[in-house]
């Protein structure tokens, strides 16, 4: 019976997995036909700058039309997101009827959040294994066409990244720095504007070197909020350019 249930559980996540690659490469074929994306990389990339990636941070979160960023990763890439991606994402988000249920497959693993320190976050630290890539926004909310988030205040990064930085501990992080979607679509704007142009900058790091880089004690409020400034700095700096 046991042996069962694990077949049973075994076909199961192989179907989401193929599914959700399905699902991704739609994506990036919608993104390169309706859209052009022009992609600038910070410095001097690695040799192959897809390989060994355990964190994507997508910075200057604008739109939910960020997916449309999935036309820069080639297939491999996105293969391996289909079976080893942690999404972290707001219940609020997951709770619309369409949107949901397309965020639902953008990773092997889309983790509903309530965008606090609870039961939710933990469920994401705990979901990271030894072959988890994790997906996120640091900055754990939209900017609005104002240039602060709903709620009126500045765009900072939260502490969240810091966790997945230290659970994930080695390989490399790929720091995306969007140019910003509001010419596409602003947040409560229904259908997107197509034909437009897309930017955004790519900076690859190693994990363990730049923990250790800014110099604070692992797992302390020091070394939270070292990555939270460090991040916007480099968010400040690389998000506006072209």
């Amino acid at each position: 019976m046991q042996s069962e249930r694990s077949e049973v559980s075994g076909d199961v996540a192989s179907w989401r997995q193929s599914l959700s690659y399905m699902v991704l490469l739609c994506a990036k074929a919608l993104s390169r036909t309706f859209f052009r994306i022009e992609v600038h990389w910070v410095g001097e990339p690695v040799e192959d700058p897809w390989s060994g990636v355990r964190i994507v941070a997508l910075l200057n979160h604008t739109s939910l039309y960020d997916w449309l960023f999935v036309a820069v990763p080639p297939n491999r890439f996105l293969r391996r997101l289909s079976r080893h991606g942690v999404l972290p994402s707001a219940a609020k988000t997951m709770r619309r009827p369409l949107v949901g249920k397309f965020f639902g497959f953008l990773a092997g693993s889309v983790v509903t959040i309530s965008r606090e320190r609870d039961h939710t976050w933990q469920q994401v630290l705990s979901s990271i294994g030894p072959e988890s890539m994790v997906l996120l926004a640091p900055e754990g909310r939209m900017k609005r066409a104002n240039g602060l988030d709903l709620d009126g205040r500045p765009m900072t990064v939260r502490g969240g990244i810091a966790d997945i930085l230290q659970a994930v501990g080695s390989g490399r992080m790929l720091l995306a720095y969007s140019g910003g979607l509001h010419h596409v679509q602003i947040p409560g704007q229904l259908l997107p504007r197509l034909f437009r142009t897309i930017h955004v900058r790519v900076e690859s790091v190693d994990v363990e070197a730049y923990c250790r880089s800014l110099g604070e004690t692992p797992g302390s409020e020091e070394l939270k909020r070292a990555v939270k400034v460090d991040l916007e700095r480099r968010r400040d700096l690389y998000a506006a350019q072209r």
